[in-house]
């Protein structure tokens, strides 16, 4: 059952601080700096917009569960070599990540830090309670150059083809060669930030941080909306580039390059928060009739 914030947690929080306070400024003083050229660098691009998103949502998420994870270790059965060990690899991967600019070490061992400091002091069960929170924060780190090339071709042309028949269906003048679409007199090339592997895992990310939140009951809907988050994220990504390619095609190249390509980024995500509302509403439905037969 979700935890309900009462009263007094705001006393109780305030009574924590002398124990994790310094914890808190000594990771301030690391990462800070990181955090600072990621805004400026890699999180001020499209690919990895959703960077800062997916971290204030974790740490929304952990301040969510700290309550109930202090009340469950107040015990403090901690994991001190565990955690220790766990301290020198993330330190490790953050001098290696800082000093040779290898940014998924870097944003791992912020993860990997946090992890460990909660292991020395409050042990396995307090990671068990907040381990979603970890889990979630790896959408924000990168993947190899490599990985995401090889998996972004296939589903660029997936995205490309579809978006392509269902506009030539429609009756509008529209052809494509490989990931390069032609409607009317325009050229649009679809690609990463539109139909990218980013951009499914963010959407993946958004599915995940829903069932997290609602958190049912009921198996059969927690696994099938798991499941289904997968076709829900390549059906946003279609509706996209069909809108990027119907703003081009309607109100010129300027303008599906300029202010409303970014419009379309948040048709994007609308699109794939009402499908997954909706496909949740249409599992509870089922859920419920299934009761009634049972009955």
């Amino acid at each position: 059952m979700p935890y309900r914030p009462t009263a007094a947690d705001p006393l109780r929080l305030k009574a924590s601080l002398p124990e994790w306070l310094p914890i808190l400024l000594g990771m301030l003083a690391m990462y800070v700096p990181t955090f600072y050229d990621l805004l400026h660098g890699a999180w001020a691009t499209e690919e990895q917009a959703h960077g800062p998103i997916i971290l204030a949502l974790s740490l929304w998420l952990i301040w969510r569960q700290w309550r109930p994870m202090l009340d469950a270790t107040s015990d403090l059965r901690a994991s001190p070599v565990a955690g220790w060990l766990l301290l020198l690899l993330a330190l490790a991967m953050y001098v290696l990540g800082r000093s040779q600019q290898i940014l998924a070490f870097e944003l791992g061992s912020f993860i990997a830090v946090n992890a460990a400091l909660l292991l020395i002091k409050r042990g396995a069960r307090a990671l068990a309670i907040l381990w979603f929170p970890f889990f979630f924060m790896l959408f924000m780190v990168p993947l190899p150059g490599s990985v995401v090339s090889a998996l972004t071709m296939p589903m660029k042309m997936a995205v490309s083809y579809v978006t392509e028949q269902l506009l030539f269906l429609a009756g509008f003048p529209i052809s494509r060669n490989g990931v390069i679409l032609q409607i009317g007199q325009y050229q649009l090339l679809v690609a990463d930030a539109c139909a990218g592997l980013q951009t499914l895992l963010t959407l993946e990310a958004l599915g995940l941080f829903y069932l997290n939140v609602v958190r049912h009951t009921s198996a059969f809907r927690n696994v099938w909306l798991a499941l289904l988050i997968i076709p829900i994220s390549f059906s946003s990504n279609v509706i996209r580039v069909i809108t990027l390619t119907l703003v081009t095609y309607y109100l010129g190249d300027a303008a599906g390059q300029g202010f409303l390509h970014g419009f379309a980024g948040m048709v994007l995500f609308i699109t794939a928060l009402l499908l997954i509302l909706g496909t949740d509403t249409l599992l509870q439905w089922i859920v419920r009739k299934r009761k009634e037969a049972s009955a």
